[in-house]
């Protein structure tokens, strides 16, 4: 696919030979660029930050790595190419040809699929705005910087569907995602988990862990749509969302680390020695880890979903590596089994038919892979603290824990402890505090995030890296701050 990258909008899409599309999207630009001035880094806008630019899509090269000042980032439309006679890998369209136009008996619901994901997109940069003034090192404020712009890039690769494929409800719905504003109550972002304010980099650190990690998922389950160009965009879409992951994986790692660390040099494991040296206890670690888990674990839907059987009948979202995972494609016969509270106040086993229990299985590898990082981050804390590790392991809540949608929601009565335990309401207000972040935590949290911003220096709650970006060691001058 050859790459136009001098174009006003940088694609492998062929834009230039649609000049409608092409006019469309450039009348579009100048409203994004707006939108990222107001709602994008607040107090960088005119620095020089150490990023990478999708250049193409090939596996080796694809990126390029330069100093921009980020509304000048060129933001473009990449999409993989194309697989020759690809056909529907599942539902009731299995081995159909793909489709290269919207279907129109789906059209509804794979604009409401474009719309939802699209929505994400800028509602994590508005979360994320005020980060880079109390960035721990110029490593981190560089990363976060790449996590925005990258973040407007799969914005763009929505709008680019919508504008393509869904005419002038499409231009409609572009619109209405730079207008919606992430915690706003009259106009706030489509998911809840969007409109939870991001105030310390701890919670940077979670979010890129646990909700960019929901992302990944949802783009594997889309890269298997029938509808081609979806597939393409989000199997694009995956390379840069890994580094957003790598962020906060390896973010959440350094935390750790540090305060093992402290620990370590202190020889007390008690929080409050952690709080006198300026770190952040393993507890309080904790309780930001069920925050996070639980709000990222709503973004998957209700367990029992006739949305997702229809998703999935229909051809339009399939489950994570749909053609490596599974044998039967077509799941009009199989069950999921699912424990839901029962009136009596225990918990009891139903057979959920397969297709109505697709979100279910979508998160069973969500949570797979969060546990894989979880124990990561044990091994850290066996390493530096040895046999004092016992006792202070992390770990992720159950499933059913702080939940706000499906069988397991709050608002339909249902409270669990983090072992997925039933409580009464009366318990779960009682035990609130001891589950998740409390406003000491906030506070204390949050007066540790003084910036750092000399090359090579670190804050001293979180380790530095392993590694600098891009073969560059840590003490690089990631970004040139000008100072007002």
């Amino acid at each position: 696919m050859s790459v136009e990258l001098f174009e006003k909008i940088p694609n492998n899409v062929n834009l230039s030979s649609d000049k409608r599309l092409q006019r469309a999207l450039e009348q579009w630009l100048p409203n994004y660029i707006a939108w990222w001035k107001e709602m994008g880094p607040e107090g960088f806008q005119a620095d020089q930050v150490y990023l990478r630019t999708a250049i193409s899509v090939e596996a080796n090269g694809w990126a390029h790595f330069d100093y921009v000042r980020m509304p000048e980032y060129r933001w473009g439309i990449f999409l993989e190419p194309p697989e020759p006679g690809r056909i529907i890998g599942f539902g009731d369209h299995y081995g159909d040809p793909a489709w290269q136009e919207v279907p129109g008996e789906y059209r509804q619901q794979l604009r409401r699929i474009i719309v939802t994901q699209g929505d994400t997109e800028p509602a994590s940069v508005e979360q994320q705005r005020l980060l880079g003034q109390s960035a721990p090192s110029l490593y981190d404020m560089r990363n976060l910087f790449q996590v925005n712009v990258e973040e407007g890039r799969h914005l763009w690769a929505m709008v680019y569907l919508l504008h393509s494929y869904f005419g002038k409800d499409g231009r409609e719905e572009a619109e209405a995602m730079l207008e919606r504003r992430s915690g706003n109550p009259d106009k706030p972002r489509i998911l809840g988990a969007f409109n939870e304010p991001i105030k310390s980099w701890l919670d940077f650190y979670m979010f890129t862990m646990f909700t960019d990690r929901d992302g990944k998922f949802q783009l594997c389950a889309l890269s298997e749509s029938g509808f081609d160009p979806l597939s393409r965009t989000c199997k694009f879409m995956l390379t840069e969302e890994a580094h957003h992951m790598f962020v906060g994986e390896t973010g959440v790692d350094r935390v750790v680390q540090r305060t093992a660390e402290l620990m370590r040099e202190s020889g007390k494991d008690d929080p409050e020695s952690v709080m006198k040296q300026g770190g952040i206890p393993l507890d309080m670690i904790q309780r930001h880890l069920n925050l996070w888990f639980s709000l990222s674990e709503d973004l998957f839907g209700g367990e029992v979903s006739s949305n997702a059987a229809e998703f999935f009948a229909a051809g339009l979202k399939g489950r994570y590596k749909e053609q490596d995972h599974y044998e039967d494609h077509v799941a009009l016969t199989g069950t999921y089994e699912l424990l839901v509270p029962h009136a009596d106040g225990h918990l009891e086993t139903q057979q959920v038919p397969l297709r109505n229990a697709m979100n279910e299985v979508l998160r069973d590898g969500y949570v797979a892979d969060c546990q894989r990082a979880v124990d990561k981050w044990n091994r850290t804390l066996d390493r530096v603290l040895g046999p004092r590790a016992e006792g202070h392991k992390l770990r992720l809540p159950s499933r059913r824990f702080h939940r706000h949608i499906g069988v397991y929601g709050m608002e339909s009565g249902s409270f669990f402890d983090p072992d997925g335990h039933l409580l009464s309401s009366a318990d779960w207000t009682r035990r609130r505090d001891h589950f998740l972040p409390t406003e000491r935590d906030r506070l204390y949290v949050q007066a540790l995030m003084k910036p750092v911003t000399e090359p090579g220096k670190i804050a001293g709650w979180v380790a530095p890296p392993a590694r600098g970006i891009n073969g560059q060691p840590f003490e690089f001058e990631y970004v040139k701050h000008i100072v007002a």
